[in-house]
């Protein structure tokens, strides 16, 4: 009965149809693998010749492979083209086949070549199974992607494998353990990490970067400038290999990850190899051949592989700034949108209003008819209503012009303790400053600001009149003025209940009244948000400085003429 579903559980039928879409997506991938075998065979090719190539040339320097690049492209294909268990295992098969083939052909013993296959086998598997654990995203653009898989895979996953051959040899009595252990860990390290890095970074978006003819050109020059250089340098005889750190940094800088990927092998094969021929910068040091040959693989290891972080953190910012770009033109198409709405509602908005204001004031007024003490009040009550729609109106047009930089000022000297004294007196006369006292304070002499009056004087009494209607409580508000510098500050204080910290932070949004469109206060939340645009138009500063149960103070800086 394995082919019916059960109807009657919505969840078993989903999960078994996922499961059967799952087994059928395996099968059709497992099937298109063995139906294509050409890649198999090529893999298989290139670990066997790998295997030879570096045995030969480290028997010719007698020394265990120094630099076992043969893991590294197994490990590398494995990654890129494993395609579900069954792939898996045909690659274990094929890989190791291919190992020992090429153990067998460079002369060692049938036992010999199955206990290196076996070495060889833990580590290939043990770097897929921790980069596919700790590096799942087998992305080397970033730091964290890059920094996980040279630990996981280059590091920790040959350890395993050393100590198994390395302790073989040695009760072989056919070396030293801890020189065994330190090549074969080195090396094999070394050919992990940087073979896996290059087969990772060829990516089609790191291709696409070379096919502009002059990234392209730039990339060979730079590649020929670092050959050249450690050729120079690596081969003189001279402790001169830091000479290739700037040229890697100028390759990760201008290349980035697959630059770098493809320069770490070339300064790898020309130290190390070089080592291995008797040149290089340890030469004359009196250094046996294997120190020689340590000192170059730790010189790899610690001063040249550190590169590739570095041009994987270039990259994540490169994509973190190109994202953070894309974010901001968002944010101002956005925001230009808003604008544009802001505007046609307030424009819409006038125009009806105006009418219901003309016939609240002409109903008002007895012009329509005899009208009854109650009718009169329903009309004063309307005409209020309406009044403050206008006023909300003409505020979303000024905050959308202000977004969209239309609104122009004119900056010229401006009287600032007459210009105070003109908003205290308007404030006199709001229904507020009935049970309030509104004074103003001028601090010495040379209060003259670049601003433009009309807007300053849209700013203040819009915080005069914030503090009479929130601050109220406190019976008293007060305007002050000093000259601080090269700055004539402005002071709106109110002694009312004040404002905590996070209302503080959010005080500026438009449209949030912090909680008080629930109260009596009449208000809109678009008046400070308007307010702050228009400081900074003029370049000024706006902000508050607030307790609470200590009252609040407004404080507006310009710049002094």
């Amino acid at each position: 009965m394995g082919g019916v579903l059960d109807t009657e559980n919505p969840m078993s039928a989903r999960r078994a149809a996922v499961g059967q879409a799952a087994s059928s997506a395996t099968t059709a991938a497992d099937d298109d693998v063995f139906s294509n075998p050409l890649s198999l065979i090529l893999t298989a090719f290139g670990v066997t010749a790998l295997v030879v190539l570096c045995i030969q040339f480290s028997r010719s320097a007698d020394l265990m492979a120094a630099l076992w690049a043969a893991n590294g492209l197994a490990v590398t294909v494995w990654l890129r083209a494993s395609r579900g268990r069954r792939h898996d295992l045909l690659l274990t098969a094929v890989i190791a086949g291919a190992i020992l083939l090429g153990e067998l052909m460079v002369g060692n013993s049938a036992f010999l070549s199955i206990m290196f296959t076996l070495a060889n086998m833990i580590e290939i598997v043990g770097a897929v199974f921790l980069a596919r654990t700790f590096a799942p995203t087998m992305n080397l653009s970033s730091l964290g992607g890059a920094a996980r898989f040279l630990l996981a895979a280059g590091m920790v996953a040959p350890l395993p494998a050393s100590l198994l051959a390395a302790g073989m040899l040695s009760l072989l009595g056919q070396g030293d353990f801890l020189n065994g252990f330190q090549t074969w860990w080195f090396g094999h390290a070394i050919g992990v990490a940087v073979i896996g890095a290059l087969g990772l970074s060829l990516t089609r978006a790191n291709l696409a970067r070379l096919t502009r003819p002059a990234a392209l050109v730039e990339a060979v020059v730079l590649l020929v400038g670092l050959v050249v250089v450690c050729g120079v340098f690596l081969y003189s005889h001279r402790p001169f290999a830091f000479v290739a750190l700037p040229v890697l940094l100028l390759i990760a800088v201008r290349l980035r990850v697959l630059g770098v990927s493809v320069a770490l092998l070339i300064v790898t094969i020309m130290t190390i190899g070089g080592a291995m021929i008797g040149y290089g910068p340890y030469v004359q040091h009196d250094l046996s051949l294997p120190h020689q040959v340590l000192m170059s693989q730790l010189l790899v290891l610690i001063g040249y592989l550190p590169i590739l972080p570095v041009a994987s953190l270039l990259e994540e910012r490169d994509r973190l700034a190109d994202r953070a770009r894309l974010g901001r033109e968002r944010a101002e198409a956005a925001s230009a949108a808003k604008s544009r709405l802001l505007a046609n509602v307030a424009h819409e908005i006038k125009s009806p209003v105006a009418g219901v204001i003309g016939i609240g004031e002409l109903w008002q007024t007895g012009q329509l008819g005899a009208v009854t003490p109650a009718q009169v009040e329903m009309a004063e009550m309307l005409v209020k209503t309406a009044r403050q729609v206008e006023t909300l109106a003409h505020d979303l047009l000024d905050v959308a012009r202000a977004e969209s930089g239309a609104v122009k000022v004119e900056l010229r000297p401006t009287d600032i303790p007459g210009l105070i004294e003109d908003v205290r007196r308007a404030a006199v006369l709001r229904p507020e400053a009935a049970t309030l006292t509104v004074g103003v304070t001028c601090e010495g002499g040379g209060l003259v600001a670049l601003a433009d009056s009309q807007r300053m004087a849209q700013v203040l009494t819009n915080l005069v009149g914030n503090a009479m209607k929130y601050g109220g409580s406190g019976e008293r508000v007060l305007l002050r003025a000093a000259r601080i510098d090269d700055r004539v500050r402005i002071e709106v204080v109110d002694f009312g209940p004040g404002l905590s910290p996070q209302k503080q932070a959010q005080l500026f949004e438009p449209f949030n009244r912090l909680g008080l469109e629930r109260t009596a206060i009449e208000g809109h939340g678009v008046g400070l948000a308007l307010a702050k645009r228009l400081v900074e138009l003029q370049g000024g500063t706006i902000g508050v400085i607030s307790a609470p149960g200590e009252g609040a103070t407004f404080w507006v800086e310009l710049p002094a003429a």
